[in-house]
């Protein structure tokens, strides 16, 4: 299906769907957009009814003025579930997409069937360090997205990636992207740096480390031995507080692991929901 518009809570948010089956929603991280979900909507599709879309602020959809709260991103999830008559999915959130899957599991847990969080965090620590680097990468990717996509490539990418991409950058990964490809797809609908702002305050008010233990969903954890971003130990800490939840570690991987090593994080999430 192409690209849609909702209307919830009173706003517009882009989606596509792709596949058949069970639903399965992807969250997309701060400053991102539903595109960087290439490699899951592609492969995951095969398998199950996907939907990707791109957060309030970000990519296609309404970027309101206000700044964000992680209710808001949680109830735009749920309008966006009512409008598609979806009772209950597979939710699963990368980075900041990961703490709103949390807060909205918290709040709506009669709608999530599983929850599956990848490289993300039970605390909004670093926020205001996380949101210098995005204002300072927005000025860079508006002057040279080679430069932006290098930089930031030191913090997603583990070394032995970053070498292979940097001796081709046309190089297909999974036939679907190249490090070419997303310099270019970087600078379409990037985040403003109001966008930014607005963002970061979700982020940093997110904290649910006292409430993990009351979720009762089917909890799969998906991390990276070398996320510079939300390191293992975070996820380690939200995997010892979830009653029965999974933990995989994707090993010699950064915080970019669903673009780089898309084939293991695929295969954790079938398995997962196979169990």
């Amino acid at each position: 299906m192409s690209e849609q518009f909702a209307e919830v809570n009173g706003i517009k948010l882009c989606y596509e769907i792709k596949g058949e089956g069970e639903p399965l929603i992807l969250v997309h991280g701060f400053g991102a957009k539903k595109e960087e979900w290439i490699c899951q909507y592609e492969e995951l599709s095969k398998h199950f009814k996907v939907i990707r879309f791109d957060n309030r602020g970000a990519g296609k959809s309404d970027r309101p003025s206000i700044p964000f709260t992680m209710d808001m991103f949680s109830d735009d999830l749920a309008g966006l579930m009512d409008f598609l008559k979806i009772e209950k999915a597979n939710i699963v959130g990368w980075s900041l997409g990961g703490m709103i899957v949390q807060n909205f599991t918290l709040k709506y847990p009669e709608k999530v069937k599983t929850m599956i969080l990848i490289n993300t965090n039970h605390k909004g620590a670093g926020g205001e360090l996380y949101k210098k680097m995005r204002h300072e990468g927005l000025d860079v990717l508006l002057k040279d997205p080679a430069k932006y996509f290098w930089d930031g490539a030191r913090n997603s990418h583990h070394m032995t990636f970053r070498k292979q991409m940097e001796k081709d950058p046309k190089k297909m990964w999974f036939g679907l992207w190249s490090a070419e490809w997303k310099m270019n797809e970087n600078t379409i609908n990037p985040s403003t740096h109001d966008d930014i702002d607005y963002q970061a305050n979700a982020l940093e008010t997110h904290n649910t480390l006292d409430r993990l233990k009351t979720i009762k969903a089917p909890t799969l954890l998906i991390t990276a031995s070398h996320d510079r971003l939300t390191p293992k130990s975070c996820m380690e800490e939200i995997h010892n507080e979830i009653p029965n939840s999974k933990l995989v570690v994707i090993e010699k991987a950064g915080h970019g692991s669903p673009l780089s090593r898309a084939d293991e994080v695929n295969q954790a999430i079938l398995d997962f929901l196979k169990e």
